[in-house]
């Protein structure tokens, strides 16, 4: 089993989100999570890549126990990861191959041409071969997605975590994007969990899937009535970003301890550096392509 939960409590903080959650995913599955606001379905996400803690419970995912991981040890599991977030979390002030280079850079590898080869083989896969050259602000919100993807799957990890991959697009391109993803699966045997409030998505690209309800985890049939009756009550009510940039922010390890564990980041942190021309502005990738920024003052 790639991911095994067994009578596990969630809580946000001191606020019990899921309780009894007992659920696994086999290598090569595509898994939704849905569910209402505040159904607990991001807090849960959080727990597979250890922001949140496991209280009670037993939780494996990969060979980690997430149960008794230490922070410590986040980013080597961090590393077999790749995440995926609604607003794609790019480097704003450099090219789509920068982007991608800077994290292999960050995350060990060395060689140019094998670092080039990587960069051409991931966009190939998006569909974005051409687009190397471009800045995040020159492409649409799908091309910024796919570019993410190729971000999240550049160090070949066993799992991809999607976090509403789709909340910012509109339906022709969650369509597209969903596709890819299933496509990714498919070839490249890689295990996708995608929370998504969009069951249009589900019903047209049937898949297994879960439903966060009443505090519970629950694994549902592919009904399409439903599903209607679900996405009904979801559009009734706004959704809001599952993560935003702060919490996004606070879940990388601070730049030294990532430097400690991955020497390579912090000459990749110079090459940023370097190319902005500036000391005060830090950023880090950990293991697991999360590309997350963080501004020091």
């Amino acid at each position: 089993m790639l991911i095994e939960y067994k009578n596990v409590e969630v809580y946000q903080e001191t606020q019990e989100v899921l309780r009894d959650v007992t659920f696994s995913v086999d290598e090569g599955e595509f898994v939704y999570i849905i569910g209402k606001v505040g159904s607990g379905k991001s807090s849960l996400l959080k727990t597979l890549y250890g922001e949140l803690p496991i209280h009670s419970g037993e939780a494996h995912v990969m060979e980690y126990d997430m149960a008794s991981l230490r922070r410590k040890h986040l980013p080597e599991l961090r590393r077999k990861l790749g995440i995926i977030f609604q607003d794609f979390q790019l480097l704003t002030d450099r090219t789509v191959d920068a982007n991608l280079r800077f994290v292999l850079k960050a995350t060990g590898w060395k060689n140019k041409v094998e670092i080039d080869d990587r960069i051409k083989e991931v966009l190939t896969l998006v569909g974005m071969e051409t687009k190397g050259y471009k800045l995040p602000s020159e492409l649409s919100g799908g091309e910024q997605q796919r570019i993410a993807i190729a971000r999240a799957i550049l160090n070949n990890p066993k799992l991809i975590l999607a976090d509403e991959p789709t909340g910012n697009l509109d339906a022709e391109t969650s369509r597209l994007i969903t596709e890819l993803l299933r496509k990714i699966v498919k070839e490249q045997g890689v295990t996708v969990l995608m929370i998504t409030h969009n069951l249009h998505l589900v019903e047209r690209y049937p898949e297994r899937t879960f439903e966060c309800k009443d505090k519970a985890l629950v694994e549902i049939k592919h009904a399409n009535k439903k599903l209607l009756e679900l996405q009904a009550e979801i559009d009734d009510e706004e959704e809001p970003h599952s993560m935003n940039a702060d919490t996004e922010m606070e879940i990388i390890e601070d730049i030294e301890e990532t430097a400690d564990i991955y020497p390579s980041a912090t000459e990749a942190e110079d090459d940023m550096a370097a190319e902005t021309g500036s000391d005060k502005r830090k950023q880090a990738y950990n293991e697991a392509d999360f590309e997350i920024l963080e501004d020091i003052e």
